[in-house]
């Protein structure tokens, strides 16, 4: 769980205005993460850079570690990023 609640807090703050919330939800057998911020921009797959260090890995690796992922609308702005994990 550690790894997919730092990737998607790290990117809102890096990249969506450098303000986020983040909620933590229990199932009897899974985890929702939620990291709400204020931009309108959903995260992306894009081939990792392996030469010069521009990124591309957390998207894919959050998706893969979770359950599902989802991104929603907010509805005043920004947008809410949810990965289910397994407990």
């Amino acid at each position: 769980m550690i790894p997919v609640v730092s990737e998607l807090v790290t990117n809102a703050l890096l990249h969506a205005g450098g303000a986020c919330t983040l909620d933590l939800t229990a199932y009897p057998d899974s985890i929702e993460v939620a990291v709400h911020d204020p931009s309108p921009q959903a995260p992306r797959m894009r081939t990792p850079d392996l030469n010069r260090g521009t990124g591309g890995f957390d998207w894919p690796m959050v998706n893969r570690l979770s359950r599902t992922t989802r991104v929603t609308e907010a509805p005043t702005r920004g947008k809410t990023v949810r990965a289910l994990l397994p407990r």
